[in-house]
């Protein structure tokens, strides 16, 4: 398809907890400035949760463990800077960091550190939730949402 037609593109979002679970690994992306779990999408064919430990590895440096599916849900639409439009079906994993020490590696992320789950930064309301959902701990969240009207 060519054009500014939306794209509807699989992704996920690792919430990678460290032994304790009471401290969460955040990056700052180098695209917004804000600070959020590590997120990508999936390649195709790729499974999801090997898509989480490649994006961790990619964007985070670090070498995680997938443990459960935590939550399903679909992010707001975005239009980026070149008008493309698109919205993500978003998977968050529960993931435990098994090692390596936090840094930006790819680009895109300008830092990557770990936060304790009672002081994180300033974050948008969706990724707080994410990092709940994932630390709940209970079956996999599925949320529903009404479908946007804008497009």
């Amino acid at each position: 398809m060519v054009g500014p037609h939306p794209l509807w593109l699989s992704a996920v979002t690792a919430v990678i907890l460290d032994a304790s679970d009471e401290n969460v690994l955040l990056i700052r992306r180098a695209d917004t400035g804000e600070w959020t779990p590590v997120t990508g999408i999936i390649d195709p064919g790729e499974q999801p949760a090997v898509a989480a430990a490649r994006e961790a590895l990619e964007e985070a440096d670090v070498v995680i463990e997938v443990e459960r599916l935590a939550g399903v849900g679909v992010t707001p639409p975005v239009v980026y800077e070149n008008g493309d439009r698109a919205q993500y079906l978003d998977l968050i994993f529960t993931c435990r960091w098994i090692s390596g020490h936090p840094r930006p590696a790819d680009g895109e992320a300008v830092d990557a550190r770990w936060f304790g789950v009672d002081l994180l930064p300033e974050m948008s309301a969706d990724m707080r939730n994410r990092i709940d959902q994932a630390r709940a701990g209970g079956p996999a969240d599925f949320t529903i949402a009404a479908a946007p009207s804008s497009w």
